[in-house]
């Protein structure tokens, strides 16, 4: 009976694995056409961020909304080890000091209701030399929290600022 109950959770453990591999290549698959970068640009790398985006209370005349300030994320590549910040602009810098600043130029609703949207990003400049100097297209995606939330901003909360933990990939495109 011991060794049925082992097979049972080995193949339970290695169906949960395949499982999670199919449905990240399907997500993969399922970016939408508006955010798919240039067809002459390749993918230059793609790293991982952990972070906030950090939204502040404002006042439109008699409307009070959460409105974003900047991401606050430190990036990771694939193996988990540190490869820079994300922050206001947006920017990305390197920890070999290449940094990149863009602009979006596209966005489509994540697949999880309760996060921030996808993006397509066009770098609009570079400073230093290194890994993301040859940036030109930024696709964000898999992200899962980060939203604002739909209440709390009121004329009692004005010019504070709230941080809402997010997470999200940053996929990097440069020319071909």
């Amino acid at each position: 009976m011991r060794y049925h109950i082992r097979g049972f959770v080995s193949a339970t453990t290695l169906l949960a694995a395949a499982s999670t591999v199919l449905l990240s290549s399907l997500a993969a698959q399922q970016v939408p056409k508006e955010l798919q970068p240039p067809p002459n640009e390749q993918l230059l790398l793609q790293v991982h961020a952990k972070g906030d985006q950090v939204y502040a209370c404002k006042s439109d005349t008699a409307q009070f909304t959460w409105t974003l300030k900047a991401p606050d994320a430190q990036l990771f590549d694939k193996d988990g080890k540190p490869f820079g910040k994300h922050f206001a602009g947006p920017s990305w810098e390197a920890t070999d000091g290449s940094r990149v600043t863009g602009k979006a130029v596209s966005n489509a609703p994540s697949p999880d209701a309760n996060s921030i949207p996808w993006l397509l990003v066009n770098v609009v400049s570079h400073d230093g030399t290194g890994v993301l100097t040859r940036a030109t297209t930024i696709q964000r995606l898999n992200t899962k929290g980060g939203k604002a939330p739909a209440s709390g901003c009121d004329a009692s909360h004005v010019g504070q600022e709230l941080r809402v933990p997010y997470s999200a990939d940053y996929l990097f495109y440069a020319p071909k």
